[in-house]
């Protein structure tokens, strides 16, 4: 499946459980995760890949940073996988 699709399924079931939604872009800082949520206090971050694509080095990367200072982040390449992270965090 593409990652758009699957971005797009699980945001949109974000949303529905009342989660705040952003798209993560930091210029000049490659390698981000592409979502950012937000509800009752919980930041978590969501890198998208197409199914069974795995994240870059660079992602993977900015992935264990992000862990070092105590925010999570999950790779989701596949919507029933990221409706589980939702449900998950709630």
């Amino acid at each position: 499946m593409l990652e758009k699709t699957i971005e797009s399924a699980v945001c949109l079931y974000a949303r529905s459980e009342g989660w705040l939604v952003y798209k993560f872009v930091s210029p000049s800082n490659r390698g981000v995760p592409d979502r950012i949520l937000i509800r009752n206090g919980v930041v978590f971050f969501i890198e998208f890949k197409a199914t069974g694509k795995k994240m870059t080095k660079l992602q993977a990367h900015i992935k264990v940073k992000l862990n070092k200072e105590g925010l999570m982040v999950f790779t989701v390449d596949d919507i029933d996988q990221g409706k589980g992270v939702i449900d998950g965090m709630g």
